[in-house]
C-alpha cells in the first residue's frame, strides 16, 4: 500500500489519526473524539453510511495514490479500518496530525473479532445453502453491503491476516506485531498508547483539552450488544427473504392464472 501523500495544507485536516485494529475500543474512541471536538471522527461504519466512499478506499487497497485531503474533506479524525491500514500515509500527508494507538488485551481481542466482525464477514463467503440466501438478499436489497464485504475481505483478513485469522496464535502474532511496527514508526512526541479503559484523563491532556465534566466516557459496540444487533440483521434478512419468496410465489401463480 505504497501510495504518494498529497501536500496538505494545515487549514482544514485531519488532527488525529487512529492506528489501532477494529475491536479495541475505536467506536467508543470515535465518540469520545467527537464529543471533545475533534469529529466528525471516520470510521468503519461511515462505510456503511456513504457507500460512495468505497472505490476510494479499493484504489487506496489497490496502491493508487489518493488525495486524503480531498477525501477526508470535513472530519477531524480517523480510527479503525480501513483508515488504520494507511495510517503511515496519512502522517506523511498529515504531519501535524497526533496519532492515537489502541490496544487491549490481544487473547480478548481476537475473541472479541472473531465472535463479531469476522462473523458477519464470513457470512458473505460461507457456502452453506443459508448463507447463500442470506447473501443473495444482501445482493438484492443491500447491494452495497456485498461490495463493503469484499472490500474488508480482501483489506483485513486477506492482507492485513494473510487469508489465515482461524489460526489464533498468527492472527494475535500480527496483531501484536502490528501495535510493535506503529510504536517504532511514530515519533514518541506524536504518539499516544492508549486503552479505552483508562478514560478521559490520558486521552484528553494528550490532545491538550479539558476533560468533560459531568460526561462519562462513552463505551459503546460492546461484544453482547455487536451479537445482538448481528441476530437483528440477519432476522431482517431472513424477512427480507421470506417476503421475496412470497412475491416470487405470487408473481408465478398470477401468471399462471393468467395464461390459462
Amino acid at each position: 500500500m505504497a501510495n504518494q501523500p498529497v501536500p496538505i495544507s494545515e487549514g482544514e485536516e485531519l488532527k488525529v489519526i487512529g492506528t489501532g485494529f477494529g475491536r479495541t475500543g475505536t467506536l467508543s474512541l470515535k465518540a469520545a473524539l467527537e464529543e471533545l471536538g475533534f469529529g466528525p471522527c471516520y470510521h468503519m461504519i461511515e462505510l456503511f453510511r456513504h457507500p460512495e466512499d468505497i472505490p476510494q478506499w479499493e484504489a487506496a487497497a489497490s496502491g493508487v495514490p489518493i488525495n486524503w485531503n480531498e477525501f477526508f474533506a470535513g472530519y477531524h479524525a480517523t480510527v479503525d479500518w480501513p483508515g488504520c491500514a494507511f495510517y503511515e500515509e496519512l502522517m506523511q500527508a498529515y504531519p501535524h496530525a497526533k496519532v492515537l494507538l489502541t490496544v487491549r488485551d490481544p487473547e480478548s481481542w481476537y475473541a472479541s473479532v472473531r465472535e463479531t466482525i469476522y462473523q458477519v464477514s464470513r457470512r458473505f463467503f460461507n457456502s452453506s445453502p443459508m448463507a447463500f440466501a442470506l447473501s443473495l438478499v444482501s445482493r438484492t436489497f443491500f447491494p452495497s453491503r456485498r461490495r463493503i464485504g469484499q472490500l474488508v475481505n480482501a483489506m483485513v483478513w486477506e492482507e492485513t491476516f494473510g487469508g489465515n485469522f482461524e489460526n489464533r496464535s498468527h492472527a494475535i502474532a500480527v496483531f501484536n506485531q502490528h501495535n510493535e511496527n506503529v510504536k517504532k514508526r511514530v515519533p514518541p512526541d506524536r504518539l499516544l498508547v492508549y486503552n479505552v479503559k483508562e478514560g478521559w484523563g490520558p486521552l484528553c491532556a494528550f490532545l491538550g483539552v479539558e476533560a468533560p465534566i459531568d460526561k462519562p466516557f462513552p463505551h459503546l459496540n460492546e461484544r453482547s450488544s455487536f451479537v445482538g444487533n448481528r441476530m437483528r440483521n440477519r432476522e431482517r434478512l431472513i424477512g427480507a427473504l421470506l417476503a421475496a419468496s412470497a412475491l416470487v410465489a405470487l408473481l408465478f401463480l398470477f401468471l399462471r392464472q393468467k395464461n390459462r
